[in-house]
């Protein structure tokens, strides 16, 4: 009979993992910070901001008195972080960057293939160009590059981004590829340079065999999730395949790693997954997660898989950017709320004039509404209010919705 993980050491674990126990009023340094992200592995970034933008508001949920300029520091000035893709872009600690040479080799030949089939012609024919303009010039943003193709507005027809001028796919290839870096942002648009004078030799000189990468991806994975199955391995990086992850699992089974069981949220079947040996002793020192009420980005990693999520936290969340307004069922862009270990509701707000305003708020179908809740959501829109430098919380009339 396997050993098994209740559900709340399940979810005080991977949350652990994730720094979603610990004190959120510790005082944080930018090192402090630094320590957190390489900790949780990544922090995804996304343009969408409505309240704060998702890296932020990652890591504001986490420690509130987070600061963004930290964030700016360490990735522009100190280089201990860099930009690029996971399972979508994010931002990594630099010291991981030679495991991410193997997949800009293993991504080189999908890209092409797939961008062949569907972005417009001539990127391609692009990749010394640039290359030569950036290494004679310095650091580009995708419209300088433009002005250079023989005109400063999008090509007619353009109908976004699946449609990009010829030297902006050539960026992002060549970025994807590893041959540029993130050297910043100016207004959330990337300024790209060569990847050996954004990031130090310390770190673009090494590199890793392929096994290693392997090793590596499967280890830091499971150091993060704290018990996974192979495929959710594979998926946390996005840079291997569930198969070589499989592979990894058996190989290490009965000497470092053990099989488990994770008991579900909703009684349903325990689910076998993977851990380290001393599994048992890791939940013995587990800590408490704190009682407070913190709002999560849509993009936090808690939730990122939503399989996972469901099993771990009986609960159901999917963004609705996508959806068309009459076919939404709560709102645009919708906040999880998380209190203490459990996931109680979700709530849509945005900034807007100055004004934090609440639009609506939906608790789970057994979470009551209680004045000391009430007060801890308000306690945290307060603090976000102040983060995001807003002169109030408004709260429309009839916010507090019955659960769909």
């Amino acid at each position: 009979m396997l050993f098994q993980i209740t559900n709340s050491q399940a979810r005080r674990l991977f949350m652990s993992r994730q720094g979603l126990c610990d004190n959120p009023a510790f005082k944080q340094s930018r090192v402090a910070l630094l320590e957190l992200i390489e900790r949780m592995g990544f922090v995804q970034v996304d343009s969408i901001n409505t309240v704060e933008r998702a890296h932020h508001m990652i890591l504001f949920s986490r420690n509130q008195t987070y600061r963004k300029e930290n964030l700016n520091g360490l990735l522009e000035q100190d280089r201990t972080l860099f930009e690029h893709w996971t399972h979508d872009a994010s931002v990594i600690p630099a010291r991981f960057f030679p495991y991410w040479r193997h997949r800009f080799a293993r991504n080189e030949a999908a890209l092409l293939e797939r961008w062949r089939k569907w972005r417009r012609e001539g990127f391609e024919e692009s990749f010394a160009s640039v290359l030569d303009h950036i290494r004679a010039e310095g650091a580009v943003l995708s419209r300088d590059l433009l002005a250079l193709e023989g005109g400063n507005k999008k090509p007619k027809g353009s109908q976004g981004w699946w449609d990009w001028h010829p030297s902006k796919t050539a960026l992002e290839f060549l970025w994807r590829t590893g041959a540029l870096s993130v050297d910043r942002r100016e207004g959330f648009q990337k300024v790209y340079d060569l990847t050996e004078r954004v990031l130090p030799a310390s770190v673009t000189g090494k590199s890793v065999h392929e096994s290693e990468f392997i090793d590596w991806s499967c280890r830091s994975a499971l150091d993060r999730l704290g018990y996974a199955t192979a495929g959710e391995l594979a998926a946390f990086w996005d840079g291997i395949s569930p198969a070589e992850a499989k592979s990894w699992c058996l190989s290490h089974l009965g000497k470092d790693l053990v099989e488990v069981e994770v008991a579900a949220a909703d009684g349903s079947r325990p689910r076998r997954v993977f851990a380290y040996g001393d599994i048992e002793q890791q939940l013995e020192e587990l800590a408490p997660a704190p009682g407070r009420v913190r709002v999560l980005s849509p993009f936090d990693p808690l939730i990122r898989d939503r399989k996972r999520m469901e099993r771990l936290f009986d609960y159901h969340y999917r963004i609705e950017v996508f959806v068309p307004e009459a076919k939404r069922q709560y709102g645009y862009y919708v906040f999880p709320l998380l209190e203490g270990e459990k996931l109680i509701g979700r709530i849509d707000m945005k900034r807007q004039d100055g004004v934090l305003v609440v639009k609506g708020l939906w608790l789970e179908p057994k979470i009551k509404c209680s004045a000391g809740r009430q007060q801890a959501i308000e306690a945290e829109l307060e603090r976000i209010r102040r983060f995001t430098g807003q002169e109030s919380v408004v709260f429309e009339n009839g916010y507090l919705k019955t659960p769909s």
